[in-house]
């Protein structure tokens, strides 16, 4: 049985591809972000710039979120999903040439950053499309029984990604340069498009193929905000994520206040996703499935101690500590939201809602990013972090009282009614 056997879900071969072509993908896109990060920030010597990167992201990703779960529920997910990564890899390329000194020596600095934040609009583009077709495509891979299970190898993979993406992109950097990095990133780009295509074309489960958008979308909405336990589940993560966004300005800690260097610069990045990941082993073993709702409460609230004390921090090992165990708290959160989302979603609306919760989470990441530089450059790096672990502590109080239906959920008794 699935509940007894840790390993239940990777007895599928597709679900072994797409963990395997998640991690591919998930390793590039970590690795380029902060190669990017580095470059920009090495090119400007402006926390600001840092936020105008995820400001660069989120437009499009939040503009376009909607409109992409739409044609997520119309179309079939293993092409779809293949456009995607194509797009992914034309934007790695595209980077690839422009940390090249043959390329930009001819270029003035206004247009080569001008180039770079371009590249991370198109990004966004693709991320819109990202985590809906993920997400659909996740639920036809594997039985509904397993689906705890492969929430939380899904969620390995994508934890050793982030992980490993980071850690080797700052060695990376100091090893073979900002350039060479970036060839890397396009090979495991291919890499994972190549496993995608050894996955079958799934079928369409929207029986409302060739719906109007207008009522397509309105559906989506409608259906998210109805259901209580899914819009706690999601407002808590975005402002958890948005005040929360101590990663976006780990180049100012590496550089000018820690003094690491990009080595260090590489292992603080790292370091949440290592807590992550071995969170996501034990929750293997341990599912994390009974009085749900209590656990997401508290792990979200350990999450703002963790960035509070990063923030104070001016200690090496302590900041590293700090990243480290809002990586295990988070850890805990992905994999009960995770289960949740798939759990109380109609298979024929999993693009459009997830379409929402990307534009709730997922975006929330970069305006943290953008939120963290403006408010760094107002209040100060160090002030502006601290001020965001205070905030998400206290969403986490407001939602304890305002959301008792999320206070009370236990996914175990869900899993036994279905």
């Amino acid at each position: 049985m699935a509940k007894n056997n840790p390993y239940a879900a990777l007895q599928f071969k597709e679900f072994r591809l797409f963990v395997i072509l998640r991690f591919a993908l998930v390793f590039a896109w970590a690795m380029q972000f902060i190669v990017i990060e580095w470059e920009v920030y090495n090119l400007t010597k402006d926390p600001l710039s840092l936020g105008i990167i995820g400001l660069m992201e989120v437009i499009p990703a939040v503009s376009l979120s909607l409109f992409a779960g739409h044609f997520v529920d119309q179309l079939e997910k293993r092409n779809l999903f293949a456009v995607c990564i194509s797009a992914f890899l034309f934007i790695s390329f595209g980077l690839f040439l422009l940390t090249w000194p043959a390329v930009t020596q001819h270029l003035t600095y206004n247009f080569h950053l001008g180039l770079i934040y371009i590249l991370v609009f198109m990004g966004g583009i693709a991320r819109a499309f990202f985590g809906p077709t993920i997400f659909s495509l996740f639920s036809q891979l594997i039985p509904r029984e397993y689906y705890e299970n492969a929430a939380t190898w899904s969620s390995s993979a994508w934890q050793i990604g982030s992980m490993l993406g980071p850690a080797l992109g700052g060695l990376f950097i100091v090893w073979i340069g900002v350039h060479w990095s970036m060839l890397i990133i396009v090979g495991f780009a291919l890499i994972s498009l190549t496993l995608l295509f050894q996955i079958e074309r799934k079928p369409i489960l929207n029986s409302n193929k060739g719906e109007p958008i207008v009522k397509s979308l309105k559906e989506g909405i409608n259906f998210v905000f109805s259901n209580k336990i899914i819009l706690s589940t999601i407002s808590l993560d975005m402002f958890a994520v948005l005040f929360g966004g101590a990663v976006a300005l780990l180049p100012v800690f590496a550089q000018d206040i820690l003094e690491v260097g990009s080595t260090g610069f590489g292992i603080l990045r790292a370091a949440p996703a290592v807590g992550s990941f071995l969170t996501m082993l034990a929750v293997a073993y341990f599912p994390l499935n009974k009085n749900a709702g209590k656990k997401l409460l508290w792990a979200i609230f350990g999450f703002g101690v963790c960035i509070i004390v990063f923030g104070l921090s001016e200690i090496f090992w302590v900041s590293l500590l700090a990243l480290f165990f809002s990586g295990v708290t988070d850890g805990v959160s992905v994999v009960i939201r995770q289960t949740i989302l798939q759990l109380k979603t109609p298979d024929h609306m999993r693009g459009r809602v997830s379409s929402v919760n990307s534009m709730f989470v997922g975006s929330s990441n970069e305006l943290g990013a953008f939120e963290s530089g403006v408010t760094a450059k107002l209040m100060g790096t160090v002030t502006a972090v601290v001020f965001g672990g205070m905030m998400t502590i206290g969403i986490v109080g407001a939602t304890a009282i305002l959301s008792p239906s999320l206070r009370k959920l236990d996914i175990k008794k869900d899993l036994l009614d279905t």
